[in-house]
């Protein structure tokens, strides 16, 4: 089976191709809905007489899912949406998650997405970080059972807060550099304590789910942003970039 697959977030947008569980041409497009079903166009017609069977779908920006539904009646190709209702997938080809939790339908597509994609590429006990507009977090148990998660602010919340509430202090750039020894300027002042700072409430969160739940959780990671903080930290997490695309062709796949 062959799916373009769309994940819209809040900063950007990835797409790629999910041909027979493997994700290939992955892409982030900033510019909104535009650039992004350009490049999910380009991709159908690079597959030419190969044929793509669906648009697989998943977001956390609701007023997106429209102009996406029109794109894909346009396009040809059947709408497939993450969603709660996704669970545990009808196909039998894969081992997925069963949601425990009090209100499914608040979960959000994405931590959806790569709890179902990290069971299957890494297994169970699981937890899995996404580093994006947010820090979310998606814990699935030995049991094969969706618990719950975390809901932090990431990266770029943190930076934009900083220079709205403040005077002086600059927008920090992100995504690259490392941590100084002591901030001996206002630019590494904040990028120490955005990275030192940020490591540890990531360490805490691990820790504590870890205990919580009496579980040796196998780390995974994914996100924008995920590379760049995990650098200095010493856990052992899987960087896993297309791990959101990956769940979601995965689910999409099993329900078709």
């Amino acid at each position: 089976m062959r799916l373009a697959v769309v994940d819209v977030g809040n900063t950007s947008t990835a797409v790629g191709l999910w041909c027979d569980g493997r994700v290939s041409h992955a892409s982030h497009c900033d510019g909104g809905f535009p650039e992004a079903s350009e490049a999910v166009a380009s991709l159908v017609r690079q597959c030419g007489s190969r044929r793509v069977d669906a648009l697989a779908y998943v977001s956390v920006v609701p007023k997106a899912d429209a102009a996406w539904r029109a794109f894909a009646r346009k396009s040809r190709l059947p709408f497939r949406q993450v969603t709660y209702r996704c669970f545990p997938p009808k196909g039998r080809g894969v081992k997925a998650p069963r949601i425990d939790y009090p209100k499914p339908e608040t979960i959000g597509a994405d931590r959806l997405a790569d709890a179902a994609g990290a069971v299957a590429r890494y297994g169970a006990p699981v937890l899995v970080m996404d580093f994006g507009t947010a820090l979310t977090a998606a814990v699935v148990t030995r049991d094969m059972k969706w618990r719950g998660g975390v809901i932090a602010p990431g990266f770029p919340l943190m930076r934009d807060y900083l220079f709205e509430r403040t005077a002086k202090l600059p927008r920090m750039q992100l995504g690259s550099g490392r941590v100084p020894k002591i901030g001996r300027s206002t630019e590494e002042a904040m990028r120490f304590g955005a990275l030192v700072g940020y490591r540890g409430m990531v360490r805490e969160i691990a820790t504590t789910l870890r205990r919580n739940f009496s579980e040796d959780f196998r780390l995974v990671a994914t996100g924008g942003f995920a590379r760049w903080v995990l650098s200095g930290l010493d856990m052992p997490f899987v960087i896993d970039q297309t791990l959101t695309l990956y769940g979601a062709g995965l689910v999409c796949a099993e329900n078709f």
